[in-house]
């Protein structure tokens, strides 16, 4: 993807731009992996630099306001779809590209960075890294942009906004459905072929790099493995993959949008903001587990409490255990109309999933003690 964002452009009628989008690209990354050194690409330092390339001016370009003034009233899943669509692609095309340079020599020097002749060794990595490093930032960059979109925050220079970043754009989970996604895409004859490369000894020559680049490394071994079949695999599992990580991150990120547009809501309802934090709370431990989505949810809630309405509960923040009797203490001291406070429960309780048993029979007090009818 180019250092700016670009026009979306339709697949029949742009192979043209397409590739010279790529081509451009690819002659950039090919510039940037000049300047690693061998033990950049062993280490795993290269991932930590083209994160930096990555992601660097692009955050800068790429903002909410851009999208809206570019697709002014056209909704973010539209958006994100097509852009999730063009991204694949382009990665389609990539593969094509770099799966023509694959040979045996290549798969041979991955392990060691020593195993051929000198030669050979920096033309045989650059070539794999070149699509390494193309898929990778295209990814991060998809990514990003769905984040965006979605309107989710996200401060990478905050080292926790820039991992969620890599987790949601390189996950363990897509890595696991892409085996399985792959041996599907691909004639019946090549399945228990691809699935003994994702699993078997050719993916040893991973293991001197770090976690996250032996995920991106594994990923590229099965199109250097595979004889005869390189260039069309490489076309289908680039594509794939592209498409499971904009697909993944539309719906972590979507999903988090909805937790964080909830809690805008009952923040901006709400005519007892403290309490709503203490009965958020109750709800949320009724069942002695804590979700990731009621986490996001009352942190933005204390967030939102203490912006809008300049509420900050220090005896909250201290809480190891909350003690029903407190928070029925609390609610029974409030006067007038409480029914924000039920619905506030019931929307605590169904923010990630079904209602459970317990957080039922906490809503039900909270029902009675609302009801002063």
């Amino acid at each position: 993807m180019p250092d700016a964002p670009i026009e979306l452009v339709d697949a029949d009628d742009a192979t043209d731009a397409d590739r010279k989008i790529v081509d451009d690209e690819r002659a950039n990354l090919r510039e940037f992996i000049k300047g690693l050194s061998p033990d950049d690409i062993k280490s795993g330092g290269w991932f930590t630099k083209l994160c930096a390339r990555a992601l660097g001016s692009y955050t800068d370009k790429v903002t909410w306001q851009y999208f809206q003034e570019k697709y002014e009233g056209v909704p973010a899943d539209a958006i994100i779809d097509q852009r999730t669509k063009m991204a694949a692609r382009y990665a389609a095309i990539e593969g094509g590209l770099s799966a023509g340079a694959y040979t045996a020599t290549i798969a041979a020097t991955l392990g060691t960075l020593g195993g051929s002749s000198p030669a050979t060794v920096p033309a045989a990595i650059a070539t794999v890294m070149i699509d390494v490093a193309f898929i990778t930032q295209l990814q991060l960059r998809l990514a990003y942009d769905v984040a965006v979109l979605y309107r989710v925050p996200l401060d990478l220079s905050d080292p926790e906004d820039l991992w969620k970043l890599i987790r949601v754009a390189f996950t363990i989970k897509s890595g696991e459905a892409v085996r399985e996604g792959a041996a599907k895409a691909v004639p019946a004859l090549m399945r228990p072929v691809i699935k003994r490369f994702y699993s078997g000894t050719v993916l040893t020559a991973a293991k001197g790099l770090p976690v996250v680049g032996k995920y991106l490394l594994q990923r590229n071994v099965i199109k250097i493995g595979i004889p005869l079949v390189g260039v069309p695999l490489a076309v289908v599992l680039n594509r794939y993959t592209t498409l499971v990580a904009g697909r993944h991150a539309q719906a972590v990120f979507r999903n988090e949008a909805r937790v964080i547009e909830l809690a805008k809501n009952l923040s901006k309802r709400s005519q007892h903001p403290q309490l709503m934090l203490w009965v958020a709370w109750l709800v949320i431990m009724a069942d002695r587990k804590i979700s990731d989505d009621e986490a996001l949810l009352i942190r933005h809630l204390v967030s939102l409490v203490r912006d809008e309405h300049q509420v900050v509960d220090e005896q909250l923040s201290h809480l190891v255990d909350v003690d029903p009797a407190e928070v029925w203490g609390r609610v029974d001291a409030e006067p007038g109309d409480l029914s924000d406070i039920l619905d506030v429960a019931n929307r605590v309780a169904a923010v990630d999933g079904a209602i459970n048993a317990r957080e039922e029979a906490i809503i039900s007090q909270i029902r009675e003690r609302v009801d002063r009818g």
